[in-house]
């Protein structure tokens, strides 16, 4: 099809543009379904660490530096970021109305990054990692995720480009920023930090810190919410609400979310851990008012929330407020002398992967695939389950972190308590989120299980279809019987 008269004519029907995106959406779903199951089985492995220290002891791969590390690098790059990556070229699709534009450049990105988060996990297994937190994949693997995310942005933002309706809603200034601020954050971070001749001493950390903040707390929310704000109207069945809020929230948030980040206990010039502290108290503004907007446009729906899409967009919804507030809590001075190099962070962190993108990304394929694929889903009370194992899972797994952390932060802050005590307090909370992350494996499960099952039924299918034709071919072919007279049958 000429995309130039594709761009003249009538909007195309919604069932022409989800068969378009079928391919890439299940080579990148898939790929990040399975990465979150590995992710959350390496992270229960790194937790069994401390209930029974010597248990991994013959084996270095599964000791705790290394699996929970690669854990959390396949819960970000192998599950929220494709997953993300999907679900934009799908929305992109469908607000340009328009067929997804060089629709095999995703599938090919897609095998690209799940082969690099394949070399980058096992490189950090077998102790080859970089050292820098959340950019601990070799050179080699960072080479291939970001041609992997540079190939899938030029299609979204091709597809973009061809779009029929030239109004731009608040997704897309989300979404598009987000695409933008990876490509920024992650390949100034490998450049620096990766690259032949890295800066020496604590600028390491500074470049460190900006990062983990960039992909942590500016990128994720940029995804989340951007994904967020397209499905919650469209479930609800009505627009969102304030959209000068979000612009607002969108515009305070690029701008004050990037000077956040670097601890008040760093050993940097005074004026850079001021800065990230007025940067934090100053995100408080976006963070709220984004809460705001997505509160307003789903006050008084009448769509049940019965463990649906609804369901996992709310949560993920309340989830960026709470922990983008304990985020930015961190980085209060008089907070982080309790909070510092305790599992209060651990549980931050892990309520921002699973609890908010985790969810509402879940929440985004279940309502996506079954349009995508024209049928639905092969286990839909599957799908209800996840939502309540991701869920409950998710508080089981992050509440006693935090509140253990918090202990914890108050123990070492006594100089008559030896370290190893203060230390051992948190082993019975760590104890309960070990559950927590079981439940979640469980929801993870049903995900995948979901994913896989449509794709074997739609190669199935494929197959079946070719199978006929050929035989129809064949049928025809040996029917024909040519004339005495015949040239043909001459020659």
């Amino acid at each position: 099809m000429n995309l130039t008269e594709n761009n003249e004519n009538k909007a195309i029907c919604s069932s022409e543009i989800d068969a378009s995106c079928r391919l890439p959406l299940l080579a990148l779903f898939g790929g990040a379904a399975l990465w979150l199951v590995l992710g959350l089985a390496l992270g229960i492995v790194a937790m069994l660490s401390f209930h029974q220290p010597d248990m991994f002891a013959d084996c270095s791969c599964l000791t705790y530096g290394h699996a929970q590390t690669a854990a959390n690098d396949l819960l970000l790059y192998g599950f929220v970021m494709p997953a993300a990556l999907g679900v934009i070229l799908w929305i992109f699709a469908r607000l340009s109305q328009v067929t997804l534009v060089l629709p095999i450049v995703p599938v090919v990105a897609a095998n690209l990054w799940h082969l690099g988060v394949f070399v980058g996990t096992v490189t950090i297994l077998f102790g080859g990692s970089t050292g820098h937190p959340w950019l601990e994949y070799p050179r080699a693997a960072a080479v291939l995720l970001f041609a992997a995310f540079m190939l899938i942005s030029v299609s979204a933002a091709a597809t973009l480009g061809f779009r029929t309706h030239r109004e731009l809603y608040p997704s897309h200034w989300f979404l598009l920023a987000g695409l933008l601020w990876f490509v920024w954050s992650y390949g100034t971070a490998n450049l620096f930090l990766v690259g032949n001749h890295p800066p020496r001493g604590v600028v390491q950390a500074v470049i460190g810190w900006w990062l983990t903040n960039n992909l942590l707390f500016v990128w994720l929310a940029l995804a989340g919410i951007g994904i967020a704000f397209y499905f919650l109207p469209k479930i609800v069945g009505k627009p969102l609400a304030s959209s000068g809020y979000a612009l607002f929230g969108f515009l305070t948030l690029i701008f004050f979310g990037t000077w956040v980040g670097i601890p008040p206990s760093a050993p940097v010039p005074a004026w850079l851990p001021t800065v990230s502290a007025f940067g934090a108290l100053l995100s408080i503004i976006p963070v709220i008012a984004l809460g705001i907007v997505a509160m307003k446009t789903v006050c008084c729906a009448k769509v049940p929330c019965v463990g649906g899409s609804f369901c996992f967009i709310k949560f993920g919804v309340l989830s960026f407020v709470v922990s983008s507030l304990l985020y930015i809590g961190e980085f209060c001075p008089r907070a982080s002398r309790v909070l510092d190099f305790t599992w209060f962070n651990v549980g931050v962190t892990q309520w921002q992967l699973l609890g908010f993108a985790g969810m509402i990304l879940c929440g985004a394929i279940y309502e996506i695939l079954p349009r995508v694929m024209g049928k639905e889903l092969p286990f839909a009370k599957l799908a209800k389950l996840n939502f309540f194992l991701f869920a409950g899972g998710t508080l089981l797994f992050v509440i006693p972190l935090l509140i253990g952390g918090v202990e914890q932060g108050m123990k070492l802050r006594d100089a008559n308590i030896p370290f190893a005590d203060a230390s051992a307090v948190a082993l019975k909370f760590l104890r309960i989120s070990t559950t927590g992350q079981l439940l979640v494996l469980l929801g993870a499960l049903c995900l995948l299980l979901n994913i896989l099952v449509m794709t074997i039924q739609w190669k199935l299918g494929l197959v079946k279809t070719v199978v006929s034709v050929v035989k129809d071919s064949l049928i025809e072919g040996s029917a024909y019987q040519p004339l005495p007279g015949d040239k043909e049958a001459k020659s």
